[in-house]
């Protein structure tokens, strides 16, 4: 993860981006239709992505991918709990994407997870 930059806040929760360095140890282009995943904070659901615009991973490189995330506040306090006591935030990211292959769209799997230090990251 790159950047985390809030995109809207509202009265029941609020929209952000998250922007990723996204490597393609490929000697093939990964192409994907549709990506869903859940957003994890300290272990407690915090919200939803949904990029339903084409994916276009070149290969043997990076891309910057930009991930829209909406949340509620009722996600929040887990990792209010983490910036406040570690200055750090443990995520978790599960869900799948969609692949587009020469024998029709292929689902598969995602499971990520990672500690991030704050700072760096909010504008």
């Amino acid at each position: 993860m790159q950047e985390i930059n809030v995109t809207g806040v509202g009265l029941t929760g609020g929209t952000f981006e998250l922007v990723f360095d996204v490597y393609n140890p490929n000697e093939y282009r990964i192409r994907s239709t549709r990506l869903e995943v859940g957003v994890d904070l300290e272990g407690t659901h915090f919200g939803d992505a949904l990029l339903e615009r084409p994916l276009d991973l070149s290969p043997t490189n990076h891309s910057r991918v930009v991930v829209p995330v909406r949340f509620e506040w009722a996600g929040v306090g887990a990792g209010a709990r983490a910036l406040l006591t570690r200055r750090a935030l443990g995520y978790g990211l599960t869900g799948t994407v969609l692949l587009e292959t020469p024998l029709g769209d292929q689902r598969v799997t995602l499971h990520g997870s990672g500690n991030v230090p704050l700072k760096p990251f909010i504008r």
